[in-house]
């Protein structure tokens, strides 16, 4: 194994435990924004661990996935951002 499949090892665990930690508030709360904010940061931490295993692969190929699931998830983010706004009026 090499120093830098080490690495990158060490970087999923970290982005695992991190999945794990965002999911306690996700399901905590304790209000819908924070929520979504949580939400947002998963697909974020997913794209990251999508990144990571791209590289130990050494594929392309899921480069494009993680491009297409940050596009999903930024229009996710601002139609909740719209829909906010248009509740408050």
């Amino acid at each position: 194994m090499t120093l830098m499949q080490i690495i990158l090892s060490v970087v999923l665990v970290v982005l695992a435990a991190s999945v794990l930690l965002v999911l306690y508030r996700f399901i905590k709360g304790p209000s819908l924004p924070d929520r979504v904010t949580a939400f947002d940061l998963i697909t974020t931490i997913v794209i990251a661990i999508i990144a990571v295993f791209s590289i130990l692969w050494e594929s392309t190929h899921f480069i494009d996935v993680a491009v297409v699931l940050s596009l999903i998830a930024f229009l996710g983010s601002m139609s909740f951002a719209f829909y906010l706004t248009k509740r408050r009026k």
